[in-house]
């Protein structure tokens, strides 16, 4: 693998996988407008970013030497790099990084990079699975997290925490009217971006999201169709047990009895709910399973060794 430091361009559109993508030893130069408009936040926000993120105007895009570019969305990809770039850096190596799964059809939906000079990296196996990918190579890097030490789980709270930006306006696709159904059932709360319009806490600090999470029983995951939340990757690593639909990717990450409870079956699922709130001890354990699957599949180390192969292949 090679030892050069690369030079790579992208945009800031989710901070808490930026933060973790920036783990990877090389200089990232994040766009940035006056407005800090979605998509140019460059280094926004409370993360502690580190001195290989580098906040660039976008005015100064032109003029400043890359290594790579890193697409991580539909708008840059189409439309804002015709603007930013210049034709030569518009030809350098390319990588879409794709977060989701199609929001189209969920098996015929063409990805938009049709182009066999650009590597499109999905964040999931399910979300490669889905797509279709036409002429482009892909690869699966899985997520990696950290979360700080000292923190572990305590359980002591008898509710449930889920952790959904914007439910009310993505509404049954994050699983809004699932997550009232649960709270017919059990106690439960909700963070996150616009959580007051659903009847939640609001928004915690990503720094502080991991200890937040650790007073409660479990985590739920009401979400029909998504990639796999980072919130719930960390909630694993701090060793909460995770209840959630048997849905896209999270299918294999939980195991009945194990790690948490996964179903289709609403009544199954709140009944499983309804039993962890009563029984702290078996909520302990499949917590220190779920910990388990964390650290071996999602943990930091293999996250950036994986992300170093992409980036040292694409770069040669």
């Amino acid at each position: 693998m090679s030892s050069r430091k690369l030079r790579i361009l992208t945009w800031h559109v989710h901070g808490n996988y930026l933060y973790y993508l920036s783990q990877v030893p090389h200089t990232f130069y994040v766009l940035s407008d006056a407005g800090r408009s979605p998509g140019y936040a460059g280094r926004a926000g409370r993360l502690p970013w580190g001195d290989n993120v580098v906040d660039l105007p976008v005015e100064q895009a032109r003029d400043t030497e890359f290594d790579c570019i890193l697409f991580q969305s539909r708008s840059a990809w189409e439309t804002d790099q015709h603007r930013i770039l210049s034709k030569a850096q518009q030809k350098l190596p390319r990588v879409y990084l794709e977060h989701d799964p199609p929001q189209e059809h969920p098996t015929n939906t063409r990805h938009p990079v049709d182009d066999p000079d650009v590597l499109v990296v999905h964040v999931t196996p399910f979300n490669q699975l889905m797509w279709d990918n036409g002429r482009c190579a892909t690869r699966v890097v899985e997520h990696g997290v950290m979360v700080p030490a000292g923190v572990a789980y305590d359980g002591s709270l008898p509710r449930g925490i889920a952790v959904v930006n914007h439910m009310a306006r993505r509404g049954r696709r994050l699983g809004a009217d699932v997550f009232e159904a649960a709270r017919e059932w059990v106690p439960i709360d909700l963070v996150g971006m616009e959580a007051e319009k659903s009847g939640g806490l609001g928004e915690i600090p990503n720094p502080e999201l991991p200890a937040f999470l650790a007073r409660y029983r479990f985590y739920f995951h009401p979400i029909r169709w998504t990639s796999l939340g980072l919130a719930a990757i960390e909630a694993m690593m701090v060793g909460l047990p995770v209840v959630g639909l048997a849905t896209t990717e999270l299918a294999t990450v939980v195991r009945n009895g194990e790690s948490g409870y996964i179903d289709t079956d609403l009544e199954r699922l709140f009944t499983h709910m309804g039993r962890l709130i009563a029984n702290p001890e078996e909520a302990f354990e499949l917590g220190l399973g779920a910990r388990r699957v964390a650290k071996q599949r999602f943990n930091i180390r293999r996250f950036v060794e994986d992300w170093e192969q992409v980036f040292d292949e694409v770069a040669r």
